[in-house]
């Protein structure tokens, strides 16, 4: 996998509180920390985006059967198969 740096500013407030979550044992470095809170981020936006979709099949009125082919092409899509 390919790392690439960035940096940025907090302050120093920001950063003390960073140090003491890595210094508490819970990461083992400040980078550690950061990649978790972006995982947590993604994966926040993951669950609103699926409660999104699911609100929208629920307001789009009654539940009409799928066809062989449209559940074949749902679980290529979920698969990774196809865009």
């Amino acid at each position: 996998m390919s790392r690439n740096t960035l940096n940025f500013a907090l302050p120093e407030s920001m950063r003390a509180y960073v140090d003491a979550r890595v210094a508490s044992g819970h990461y083992g470095n400040t980078s550690e920390y950061l990649r978790e809170l972006i995982r947590k981020d993604q994966a926040e936006q993951a669950r609103e985006r699926l409660r999104t979709l699911i609100a929208q099949g629920i307001s789009s009125g009654p539940a009409v059967p799928w066809s062989q082919t449209e559940e074949d092409e749902l679980l290529a899509i979920a698969r990774g198969a196809i865009d």
